[in-house]
């Protein structure tokens, strides 16, 4: 499991760890921290931290 992360950009879109900036989102805005992880074949994980729902979600 990776540490906590947010994406320079605010967003994150994109494969790989560029643009990963170490820890928390600032404001811990929803959707804006990441962790990841690779399962045992390979295959790789990102989970989203969700403090507050958008609504129609």
């Amino acid at each position: 499991m990776s540490e906590i992360f947010h994406d320079e950009g605010g967003v994150f879109h994109h494969a790989g760890t560029e643009k990963r900036v170490p820890g928390l989102y600032p404001g811990r805005r929803s959707y804006g921290s990441f962790a990841s992880f690779s399962d045992p074949d390979g295959n790789g994980f990102v989970l989203q931290e969700v403090t507050e729902r958008l609504p129609g979600r």
